[in-house]
Parts: structure tokens; sequence; C-alpha cells
């Protein structure tokens, strides 16, 4: 079974959108928040899935869920290392 290696990759893809930003909108990236629904939701999944009850679909959909917020994540932290080298920011 072949080991996937998704930060990297998902890095890689998600690295000509870091490009894009400028100072504002790596501000404004990184004040963006869930949805409250969302985040409960999420919450809820994650819950149940250290408890091993997920259902398949409801597996699925965390994961989903999760994947998302990887690549949210590596790109405000892009927004902070622009913002972190932009003198003045």
């Amino acid at each position: 079974m072949k080991s996937a290696k998704p930060v990297p990759i998902l890095d890689r893809l998600i690295a000509p959108l870091g490009e894009c930003l400028n100072p504002e909108s790596a501000r404004r990236l990184l004040d963006l928040k869930a949805d409250p629904k969302v985040q409960a939701r999420v919450e809820y999944l994650a819950a149940r899935s250290t408890d091993g009850s997920l259902t398949p679909d409801e597996r699925d959909e965390y994961r989903t869920y999760v994947s998302f917020g990887t690549f949210v994540a590596i790109l405000k932290s892009q927004a902070r290392q622009l913002l972190a080298n932009t003198p003045g920011h």
C-alpha cells in the first residue's frame, strides 16, 4: 500500500494561491472564521471519530472537513509568513 503524503503535495498546490496574497488580503484571510454551524458539525464528527462511532458517510464528511481545514491552515500560514516579511505590517 502506498503511503500518501498529502500535506507536502497540498502545500505545492496552494503555493500559487499564496503568491496572489498581498498584505491586505493576507490580513482578511487570517480574520476568516468558520461558520458556527459548520464548526459545531466538525466538533460533533470529531467526537464521534474519537469514540469510533462514525458511519461511513460521516467518515467521508469528516475527512472532507479535515482536508479543507488543512488547505485553509496552509494558506493562512502563507499569509502569516507574508505579513511577517512585510515591513510595517
